[in-house]
């Protein structure tokens, strides 16, 4: 029997037993080294989520078995999957990755963090050299404005709230803690503004500093409103700034790239050479050259009180902005 962590109910957090499934042809298993919480997400779904609710997106764990039909993993080989808040992981192999070598399992999984904007530079018109803006220093807005500065984005991030704010000067970015709309020689000189935040008035103001035919794309969650604004204001700098504002699903790319085989014709293919696959390996190879300034940023708690950590993470008790969630000390098999 394996550990998972359960949202039980409002506030309510467990760690309740699972079993395993059977292992598939082309899945490897093993046990958990960490997961990562998405505070924005998870916190949210704690407040008004379909309960009883598994939640984590993101885990690497250790190959133990193998089905018969796997290639090119070994028993040990670290991986990165979109995996929950459990002590054990079940994949194909076709959803995971392998972890760099000397690259510490509570770094990885910020791999997948960094996806989730990952999606917004494989599709925007923006290029190297341009201006970009990101609003929201949070977890994912930190992970996207240093992917963006990677890439060769002249980067600035806006964000109002002093601990973060600062988090993300020292490591080395251009912070506000505004957006200068009113500033002649920035306004309308921005190619990408990246909301990360999920607040309106975050969203009015990149529609305000793009140039024209420039991107607005939303990869915040409005969780809930927080100001009054009345949706014409959006409109309005839409339409007279000639805006192209647009939603930052992430799965706008294919999971996996598949080709065209006409034997499986009707299976389906895409040819896709950015897939959410090949963005996540990009971002561990980032990761493990150490391109994202992490130090003092990452907290580990154990899994063994979920009560514990999500009552700190919902009183805000946590400075760092990377929650993780470290199985192999807990011992939790």
């Amino acid at each position: 029997m394996g550990s998972e962590i359960v949202f039980t109910g409002r506030r309510q957090f467990a760690l309740e037993e699972y079993q395993d499934a059977p292992l598939g042809p082309t899945e490897v298993r093993g046990r958990t080294l960490a997961t990562l919480i998405s505070p924005g997400t998870e916190l949210a779904w704690a407040e008004t989520g379909n309960f009883p609710l598994r939640p984590g997106y993101a885990a690497v764990y250790e190959a133990e078995e193998l089905g018969r039909d796997v290639r090119g993993i070994s028993r040990g080989d670290k991986l990165l999957s979109m995996g929950a808040h459990r002590s054990t992981q079940q994949f194909d192999q076709r959803y995971v990755l392998k972890v760099p070598d000397g690259l510490a399992p509570e770094t990885a999984v910020l791999a997948r963090l960094m996806g989730v904007s990952m999606t917004t530079l494989m599709t925007t018109a923006a290029r190297p050299g341009d201006r970009v803006v990101i609003t929201g220093a949070g977890p994912v807005g930190y992970l996207a404005a240093h992917l963006c500065r990677i890439v060769g984005y002249e980067v600035s991030v806006v964000e109002p709230d002093p601990r973060r704010n600062a988090q993300a000067r020292e490591s080395g970015l251009s912070v506000l803690t505004e957006m200068p709309v009113d500033d002649a020689g920035f306004a309308g000189t921005v190619a990408l503004v990246i909301d990360c935040s999920g607040h309106e008035g975050a969203v009015l103001d990149g529609c305000k500093v793009v140039r024209k035919k420039g991107e607005v794309v939303l990869v915040g969650v409005p969780w809930k409103a927080h100001t009054g604004m009345l949706a014409h204001e959006i409109l309005h700098a839409v339409f007279f700034r000639f805006v192209n504002l647009r939603s930052g699903w992430e799965w706008e790319v294919p999971v996996v790239g598949r080709d065209f085989v006409w034997e499986e014709l009707y299976e389906g293919y895409n040819n896709a050479q950015h897939t959410t696959m090949t963005d996540l390996a990009k971002a561990l190879t980032w990761l493990a050259r150490g391109h994202v300034p992490l130090a003092g940023l990452i907290r580990t708690f154990s899994p063994a009180d979920p009560a514990a950590v999500y009552g700190g993470l919902l009183a805000r008790e946590v400075a760092e902005p990377f929650a993780v969630l470290d199985w192999a000390a807990a011992g939790l098999r």
